[in-house]
């Protein structure tokens, strides 16, 4: 998995028994792989953006396809193994544009663009590899994200407990599990931010960083009224549920024209970045309480690298005071793993499950998603 916060390549590797509601999956080993700042500085030229140099994302389609089976390969050294013992690779891609209808009211359709063919990871690893999961979703309706509502309920649900998985990525999404454990009443949205605007103004702020490691600046900042209420006055925060967003809205334009409407083009980079945390984390929480409706018994897991911002940690638990917040760990995957742990289990199904069926109301597609890619 590589998400929209291009940090690098998360590699999980798991054993997987049965399907569907009896899935069960072990996390035998993990690891993250950096991306080399130069192929970061390359996918940022052609990343959520409408005019790009198109040789160059037909060249990264293949060069991360590539180097992400190398990766591969290199972890399988790491623990001792040979492909043979392999029986699939999963693979998100690289996320390069999303574009939902309501963003772009000139399309008459939903699209999304991940690179990285599985065609090349395939024939790299000599590994069958299942790849471009989120085709399926627009093809039936959906916007192609969130897609952990899948791997969560057939996870991470329990019934007699009402569960919020949150993942704080680039961009923040959550899935309500409902105590009823069915799958009809299992809901998933996108909330806006989490921490992609963090991320560009550290890339544009601090040299050669594509973070703010611990919340080191945004800690020593205040986060300023005027300048949060003009970045939340945006029509997607009023928009119903479900919905999901990219980096294609929330880009340091997005920033700068919030900060002429509110006069605060003169605060520091560190009130900026406290801004740009409480942004998130007031968003995040928001969307929340909007789904639970002042129920008190929900427990909340959070996974993504917002997990490790101490600041944001700490706001979100402010706002939600009646939830109680526990680590992934606890239901047997790390935070960090768990999103490359969603996609073995996406490509589980694909080869071995069948659909769940979570009814026209959850606004989840039915589908069995992800292409198969033959390494001969």
């Amino acid at each position: 998995m590589s998400g929209t916060s291009l940090d690098g390549l998360d590699v999980a590797l798991c054993r997987v028994s049965e399907s569907g509601k009896s899935t069960k999956i072990n996390v035998l080993n993990f690891k993250t792989w950096v991306y080399p700042y130069q192929l970061k500085t390359k996918i940022l030229k052609v990343f959520a953006k409408t005019e790009i140099d198109f040789q160059l994302l037909v060249e990264l389609n293949a060069e991360i396809g590539r180097l992400h089976g190398k990766l591969v390969l290199k972890s399988l050294e790491a623990w001792g193994l040979r492909p043979s013992q392999i029986d699939l690779v999963a693979s998100h891609g690289q996320t390069v544009f999303h574009a939902p209808q309501f963003l772009y009211p000139h399309s008459k359709v939903n699209s999304t663009l991940q690179i990285g063919d599985g065609d090349h990871l395939a024939v790299e690893t000599g590994i069958i590899t299942i790849s471009d999961f989120r085709q399926k979703h627009v093809a039936k309706g959906g916007e192609g994200a969130p897609l952990a509502v899948y791997g969560d309920y057939l996870l991470f649900s329990k019934k007699g407990e009402d569960r919020i998985m949150l993942n704080a990525g680039g961009i923040g999404n959550f899935t309500f599990l409902p105590a009823s454990a069915k799958a009809s009443a299992v809901f998933v949205t996108d909330t806006g931010l989490a921490n992609t605007l963090i991320d560009q103004a550290a890339r544009k702020y601090i040299p050669k960083a594509f973070f703010d490691k611990d919340a080191a600046l945004a800690k020593k900042g205040t986060y300023n009224p005027s300048l949060l209420k003009a970045l939340k006055s945006n029509a997607f925060f009023k928009k119903s549920f479900p919905k999901t967003i990219g980096p294609e809205l929330f880009n340091l334009d997005y920033v700068e024209k919030a900060q002429l409407q509110s006069n605060t083009k003169s605060i520091s980079v560190e009130d900026l970045l406290a801004t740009l945390t409480r942004l998130s984390a007031e968003t995040m929480a928001e969307a929340i309480l909007k789904v639970i409706k002042g129920k008190k018994s929900f427990k909340l897991f959070m996974s993504g690298g917002g997990a490790h911002n101490p600041l944001l940690v700490k706001w979100l638990k402010e706002l939600l005071p009646q939830i109680t917040f526990h680590r992934m760990i606890e239901l047997g995957v790390s935070g960090d793993a768990k999103e490359a742990v969603l996609f073995a289990t996406l490509a589980n199904e694909t080869v071995a499950g069948g659909k769940v069926e979570f009814g026209s109301s959850s606004k989840v597609p039915s589908v069995s998603m992800g292409k198969i890619s033959f390494p001969r």
